[in-house]
Parts: C-alpha cells; sequence; structure tokens
C-alpha cells in the first residue's frame, strides 16, 4: 500500500470513529456541544481582556457571567410579552381550523361536483396514502428530535452542565488548540492548519452573518405586524424570524400562518394584502440585500447545502445534529473544495505522462 492511500486510509478511519462517537453518544452531548459553541464563540472576547492584562480565569468568568445574564434579561423581557399572545394562539387554533374548513367546503364541494366518484375515490385513497407516508415520516423525525433533545428539556443540563463546561473549555481554549496542534503529523502539519483557519474563518462569518440576518428579520416581522394589527403579530413576526437560519422556512412558515390569522381576524383584503407583503417584501429584503451584505458569498454555503446539512443532522443526531449542521456543512465544504484543487492539479485530472490522443486539443 502507498504511503498516500495509507493517509487516506487513517483519515478516512478517524472521520469514522468520529462519527460513530457522536451517534453512540447523542443522547448526552447536546449540554457539552452547546458550552462548546458558546465557549468557540466567546474566545475572541476572552482573548482580547487577556491582551488588556486580565488573567484568563477572570476574563473567562467576567464574559459568561454576562452573556448568561444577558441571556436571562432576554427572556425575562420577552416571555411577558410573549406569554399572552400564545396562549390566546394557542386558544383559537380550533376556532381559526373551524373557519378554514367552512370556507373551503363550497369550493370543495364544486370540485367534487366536477369529477367522477371513481377518480374521487382514487383521490382520495391516494391523499390517505401520502398523508399517512408524510405522518410516518414526520413522526419518525420528530421521535429522532425527541430523543436526540432530552438534554434540552433536562433543566438540570442545561442550568448547570453548559455553564460549567463553557467555562473551563473558554478558560483553556488557547492550550487545548496548542495541544491538539502539536498532534498533527508534521508533514502535513501546514496543510492541515490552512484548511482549519479557512473552516473557523467560514463558520465564525457564517454564524455571526446568520444571528444578525434573523434578530433584523424577527424585529422587521414583528414590528410590522403589529402596525398592521395582526392579532399575535409579535409572535409569529418573532418566531419567523427566529427560525430564519433555515433557508426560506422563515418566510414561508411566517406567510403561511400570518396570512391564515389575517383571513380569520379581518373582513377586508387589504389588510390580508400587508400581511402577505410582509413576508414576500422581508424575502426580498434578506435574499437581495441583508445576506449578500451581512453572510456574503465568500463564506461559500450554499441555501440548499445549509438546508440539507440541517434536515440531516436533525434526522441522524436530533438537536445535537441541528446544532453541527453548520459547522459539519463548512468543514465537508472546505475539505471537498480542498480535494477538489488538488485533483484538478493532478495527473489524474491533467493525464501528465501519457501521449496525447485524437481528442485532445
Amino acid at each position: 500500500m502507498s504511503d498516500a492511500a495509507r493517509k487516506i486510509l487513517f483519515w478516512f478511519a478517524a472521520a469514522c470513529l468520529l462519527i460513530g462517537l457522536l451517534y453512540l453518544f447523542r443522547h448526552i452531548l447536546f449540554p457539552f456541544v452547546l458550552g462548546m459553541g458558546i465557549a468557540y464563540a466567546l474566545d475572541p472576547a476572552a482573548d482580547r481582556l487577556v491582551r488588556w492584562g486580565v488573567p484568563r480565569g477572570a476574563a473567562s468568568a467576567a464574559i459568561l457571567i454576562g452573556f448568561f445574564a444577558a441571556a436571562v434579561a432576554a427572556v425575562i423581557l420577552l416571555v411577558p410579552l410573549l406569554q399572552e399572545q400564545l396562549i390566546h394562539l394557542i386558544k383559537r387554533a380550533p376556532e381559526a381550523i373551524a373557519w378554514l374548513r367552512e370556507r373551503a367546503a363550497p369550493l370543495i364541494e364544486r370540485v367534487q361536483g366536477q369529477i367522477s366518484p371513481e377518480s374521487v375515490g382514487q383521490l382520495q385513497d391516494a391523499a390517505k396514502s401520502y398523508v399517512g407516508e408524510a405522518a410516518a415520516w414526520l413522526g419518525r423525525v420528530a421521535s429522532n428530535l425527541w430523543s436526540g433533545g432530552l438534554a434540552v428539556v433536562n433543566l438540570l443540563s442545561l442550568v448547570v452542565v453548559t455553564p460549567i463546561v463553557a467555562f473551563y473549555l473558554l478558560r483553556d481554549w488557547d492550550n487545548l488548540v496548542a495541544r491538539m496542534d502539536s498532534w498533527l503529523p508534521r508533514n502535513e502539519a501546514p496543510v492541515i492548519r490552512a484548511q482549519v483557519r479557512e473552516i473557523d474563518r467560514m463558520i465564525s462569518e457564517y454564524a455571526r452573518g446568520v444571528v444578525s440576518v434573523c434578530l433584523i428579520l424577527a424585529a422587521f416581522y414583528a414590528t410590522l405586524l403589529t402596525v398592521i394589527g395582526l392579532d399575535y403579530g409579535l409572535v409569529v413576526g418573532l418566531a419567523a424570524g427566529l427560525i430564519s437560519f433555515v433557508p426560506f422556512a422563515g418566510a414561508a412558515s411566517g406567510f403561511l400562518l400570518g396570512v391564515a390569522l389575517a383571513f380569520v381576524q379581518f373582513p377586508d383584503w387589504l389588510h390580508i394584502g400587508l400581511v402577505a407583503g410582509t413576508f414576500v417584501a422581508g424575502q426580498l429584503l434578506e435574499s437581495n440585500f441583508i445576506t449578500p451584505r451581512l453572510v456574503g458569498e465568500r463564506v461559500g454555503l450554499h441555501p440548499v447545502w445549509v438546508l440539507f446539512a440541517l434536515f440531516a443532522g436533525g434526522v441522524l443526531f436530533g438537536f445535537l445534529g441541528i446544532l453541527l449542521a453548520v459547522p459539519a456543512a463548512a468543514a465537508i465544504g472546505v475539505l471537498a473544495r480542498f480535494a477538489l484543487t488538488r485533483y484538478l492539479a493532478s495527473p489524474l485530472y491533467l493525464g501528465t505522462g501519457r501521449p496525447p490522443g485524437r481528442g485532445d486539443k
């Protein structure tokens, strides 16, 4: 076996081992991965305080206290605003469904009158089959998300374990990076470092950009829907904005829910059109102005690739997979581009050393 083949086999085995360990311990890893993500995000701030002369331990403690205090304050401020609207929205959901069913009944009867009974029966059978398959798929996804997200609903894990993990990782981050760097094979260390720096750049820029986009859209949707006068507009707008890290999911879900609520609430088409236009305008702004400026094309993560990564991560690893989806997508993208660059410069692509054939130019 050649040296190159042995290297490929080694790294492939290491990747398989890592994925296997993540899958084996997926039910307990969420607070640890969340703590690691917090430490990764706050490490630049800790480095800045250290350069100002603050000891690393004290800097880590101060930054984490500020971070969690801001998170708790945000929850305390938002919960009273959202609680009443959420309760009323849940109570009025059956009424809204009944209203939509009543409005749709004449259209359904009209369609049934133009279709033969045999065709109606076939459509009903097909619909039942597809609905059953969709329900089973959603059930599997929900089961995986629930089983993988037990740590999320475990108050002890979130309140105690995550801050502890975040503190120790943030305090020792530079030492851990240096230790892992010392384990790299010496001949390939410069190449590996370059790829890791590119992955780090991509993840950090993407994370900062996406968080900014979600906050801007949440404020945009919530403000406009409240001004229009839509009941529960604050809840719908904030939810649509905050789930916009999934490409197109925020605008699509907000559009469907917002328009449905507008049909129930408003007797005129003007307000319904304003609600629909809010989400159309938000999607246009996000696609053409906000995301290009805050995320940028240089990040190199296509929305379809991010969407696939989020769904695949959720199905395989639950909430842990959703948390790791974007970093994994970024790493795979960087490594794939690196492999493609090596391939395009290799004799396998260039055909170096063979005589030109008739089809060569």
